[in-house]
């Protein structure tokens, strides 16, 4: 019978430590498969983040730079200008990028440093102990909103995509999922698009990704893709904010 569907090269032949219905293991992927398929595994390193993402190394054939809580981007631009051979991106999460690490992501944004930026959003924070994050929901439940998160305490969750597509330095920014087979195709493209930012030298590429977290979220697989059709898209609209790469250099 022949193989049809493999594991990426860029990818390491082990199993994910992930929880059972996580979606980092397919953003994982779908990064791996892009580093394939634009003959970048040789040429990358990538500034991981703390949280989920943390065991980046342990899962990707490249370079990997360990960045404190949340310094990825800042870890990246330093890599990126001594190194600006390399195809250079971060993997972080909410609680990383848009909680503790918002000046360094607002600023290498806004600096149009030409790195890609992975940002999966689960509204919470995953590995820590599942606090309220930025992104976390009006109503949601966390182990420091117990009673669900309030707009008068705590104000309205971030939309990092159109916040990053408001800023000079961004050549791409969009958000998608990865819940269902069509989500899956067009983050894809979008992830592409992500990359395609640097390579051409453009700025910033920014993706999000609308992401599922059942442990955290007490719920399981398939009940926690239902949450992100159902609750975070309507709030989290799916879609490129901006693209600039089309335009003149």
């Amino acid at each position: 019978m022949k193989q049809v569907f493999s594991r990426p090269k860029s990818l390491k032949d082990v199993p994910f430590h992930f929880c059972g219905g996580c979606h980092h293991g397919v953003v994982h992927r779908l990064v791996g498969e892009l580093l394939d398929e634009y003959d970048l595994r040789s040429k990358t390193i990538a500034a991981a983040s703390v949280g989920c993402s943390v065991f980046l190394y342990d899962y990707f054939d490249i370079d990997v730079v360990e960045s404190p809580h949340g310094r990825a981007a800042a870890v990246a631009t330093g890599v990126k200008r001594a190194r600006p051979d390399r195809f250079v991106f971060t993997y972080q999460g909410d609680g990383d990028l848009a909680a503790i690490g918002t000046a360094e992501i607002i600023h290498a944004a806004n600096r149009g440093e030409k790195i890609t930026v992975v940002f999966v959003n689960n509204t919470i924070y995953g590995m820590t102990g599942g606090q309220m994050a930025p992104t976390t929901m009006l109503g949601q439940k966390t182990t420091t909103s117990p009673y669900g998160r309030a707009c008068e305490d705590c104000g309205q969750p971030v939309r990092m995509a159109e916040l990053m597509a408001g800023l000079g330095g961004t050549a791409y920014s969009a958000r998608v999922a990865v819940n269902d087979i069509k989500n899956l195709t067009q983050a894809k493209k979008a992830l592409k698009k992500a990359f395609e930012a640097q390579l051409q030298k453009k700025g910033l590429g920014f993706i999000e990704f609308l992401s599922s977290c059942p442990t955290n979220w007490k719920m399981g697989p398939a009940e926690a893709n239902a949450r992100i059709k159902d609750e975070l898209i309507p709030y989290f609209p799916l879609g490129v904010f901006v693209d600039k790469l089309g335009e003149a250099a």
